[in-house]
């Protein structure tokens, strides 16, 4: 992330951004970034970010501290006031900044009247005590992995075992995942995170879902695309085609005249939702033809292409 850049400025929506506007602004950024489809060395950097920028600001919780206390806001212990917090960073670097001279403190740092110091502040919150070494119990701090998923284990959830390496030291988990996750969304693991100090609590682990790009289906959101290969004659005359989906097979009634590219909407059949709508599913036309034409295929195409007056060329 650049210096100055924030999670808004990444996705290009202003700070007071409705939800709908966020996941639209994100969407975006996946197709044109997305390593599968963009092979721009800075692709992946790019699309890293915005995947960053969506996971906090897609959470209320999460966008409301990171509005409070900037990229800072995993760091901060929870109970902390923003605008107290503003003021002791602005102490010390102003105390950082400072060179030695009349009215400095120890260390050479000049002390100006109002500034609040982060030992004082931190050491109010966590049993009185004015130095960091005698801060008292700190809970632990949030802490975030990724975890790949494959198109069915979004859509059906169920149970994964999930090892993570930190520090030398490796930790299995037994994860929930709910039925309808989405890429960029966070599991949350509670009390999985950073070891708190002194009793308090620990922290919490944040998995970030990402969902592997998968050979016969294709996400956005939580609508679901897949391929429906048609003969020449289902696509002319329309037919009931049978289609594997992550849920099961389904049937999609084909209209005649379909050509390829045509999309047949299946409501509610895509991604579900446990808190809302589900996805939708399209299946999208695609006309195939014999590689090799028997003697009588052969024939019976000639005597089409005799009979036919269609010029697909002059179609629109």
């Amino acid at each position: 992330m650049a210096d100055g850049e924030d999670f808004y400025q990444i996705l290009g929506v202003p700070r007071d951004a409705g939800q709908e506007d966020i996941q639209r602004a994100y969407r975006k950024l996946a197709r044109a970034y997305h390593p599968d489809l963009n092979r721009d060395p800075g692709a992946e950097d790019r699309f890293k970010e915005a995947s960053e920028a969506y996971d906090v600001l897609s959470d209320p919780e999460t966008r409301r501290r990171y509005d409070a206390f900037g990229r800072d806001f995993r760091q901060v212990p929870e109970g902390v006031d923003p605008e107290t917090w503003r003021r002791a960073q602005a102490g010390a670097r102003a105390r950082a900044g400072a060179g030695a001279g009349a009215g400095a403190g120890p260390g050479g740092f000049s002390f100006r009247e109002g500034d609040i110091d982060l030992d004082d502040l931190l050491g109010g919150l966590f049993g009185g005590r004015g130095s960091r070494r005698g801060w008292g119990p700190i809970p632990g701090a949030d802490q975030e992995a990724e975890i790949e998923l494959t198109v069915e284990e979004a859509y059906r959830g169920g149970r994964r075992s999930v090892t993570l390496s930190s520090d030398g030291i490796r930790r299995s988990f037994d994860v929930a995942i709910p039925a309808g996750v989405t890429d960029g969304q966070r599991i949350r693991l509670a009390g999985q995170g950073g070891r708190g100090s002194d009793g308090a609590r620990n922290g919490d682990l944040y998995l970030i879902v990402r969902i592997a790009p998968h050979p016969r289906y294709r996400l956005d959101g939580r609508d679901l695309y897949v391929e429906l290969r048609l003969a020449p004659w289902e696509a002319a005359l329309g037919t009931s085609a049978a289609l594997d989906t992550p849920g099961g097979e389904v049937k999609v009634k084909v209209p005649g005249g379909t050509s390829s590219g045509r999309r047949i909407r299946l409501a509610g059949r895509g991604l579900p939702n446990p808190k809302g709508k589900a996805g939708d599913l399209y299946a999208e036309a695609r006309i195939m033809v014999p590689a090799r034409l028997s003697r009588a295929e052969r024939r019976l195409f000639e005597q089409l292409a005799a009979e036919s007056n269609f010029d697909p060329r002059k179609q629109r």
